[in-house]
């Protein structure tokens, strides 16, 4: 390879564009490079290093490059036009796992030239503007707002992976109920609306994993039963804790223990300490299990109510 040529693939750690190429040698030196085998062009316009091509060979090129390098090769090719979005967005929010083969998701004006190609689908949207607020700036790539990615994504996942992940981005901080409803609203027409208000409506009300709505709408309901408070800030010492279902009245705190996250003995040892502050504190930490709660739910709620009456008294 032209060793001008050679040194712009290495600074764009392994990718060129035509634009760029032709700016420092001539046009036929990038052709010469694709013809001996050293730069494979992906998308119009847009050639990476040839040792980066993996993969089924059947597959589109842009599929058989690791997925950050497929991701900078489709913003090269929307040459501005575009930013990363849907699932490609949530790759880059952390919210899922980047696997090599995943199409590229791009969202671009309704002006915009850009077209589905093998390997990126484009998703042509009225009123995007590729600036902010619409588009954000993260690890490098131009990307959608989280907010609108994940409303963007919910008709594409399983009911399972779109709540976990909806979930998970207001546990973490990455956003809130409240701006993913503002997000919601612009989508009137969204696939399985409905669903994606009633989590919103209980992430607003403090709920945070999906046992905890398990709980609420299947368990912890009905006659007897008091209006419990969720996620309650309460200092215990230097500490702040948070009490998954907690009934004021009554000083006691119902915490639903999942399957995975209070399993280990290191975690059992910490809930532990943590009810025993609680207890100094006058607080009755009751525990329930992922299995009973949702295979004994008629005996789950029988204790429930017999501790509560208890604690009137």
């Amino acid at each position: 390879m032209n060793s001008v040529l050679r040194e712009l693939v290495e600074l764009g750690s392994g990718l060129v564009t035509l634009g760029a190429a032709t700016q420092v040698v001539p046009s036929w030196t990038l052709r010469q490079a694709c013809r001996n085998g050293e730069l494979v062009r992906v998308l119009p316009e847009v050639f990476v290093a040839a040792y980066l091509v993996g993969g089924r060979p059947d597959a589109p090129v842009l599929s058989r490059l690791d997925p950050a390098t497929s991701q900078r090769a489709a913003l090269a090719w929307a040459g501005g036009y575009g930013a990363l979005s849907h699932l490609s967005a949530l790759a880059v929010w952390g919210l899922r796992p980047e696997v090599v083969g995943d199409l590229v998701h791009l969202s671009a004006p309704a002006s915009a030239s850009l077209r589905t190609r093998p390997g990126v689908i484009v998703h042509r949207r009225r009123g995007l503007t590729i600036e902010a607020p619409q588009v954000v700036v993260r690890r490098g790539l131009t990307v959608t707002r989280l907010e609108q990615a994940l409303v963007d994504s919910w008709p594409t996942m399983s009911s399972v992976d779109r709540q976990a992940l909806v979930i998970r981005a207001v546990n973490d901080w990455l956003t809130t109920p409240e701006r993913l409803s503002a997000a919601l609203e612009r989508v009137p027409k969204l696939i399985d609306r409905a669903a994606f208000r009633h989590l919103l409506t209980k992430l607003a009300d403090g709920c945070r994993s999906p046992l905890e709505i398990w709980g609420l709408e299947h368990v912890f309901t009905g006659p007897g039963m008091p209006a419990f408070r969720r996620q309650v800030p309460v200092r215990v010492g230097r500490r702040m804790v948070y009490l998954d279902m907690f009934a004021e009245r009554e000083r006691v705190n119902i915490e639903l223990d999942g399957a995975t996250t209070h399993g280990s003995p290191g975690q059992r040892e910490i809930d532990l300490r943590r009810d025993a502050l609680l207890a100094a504190a006058g607080i009755l930490v009751v525990r329930f299990g992922y299995r009973r709660l949702v295979h004994e739910i008629d005996d789950v709620r029988r204790e429930t109510l017999a501790i509560l009456a208890t604690r009137r008294t």
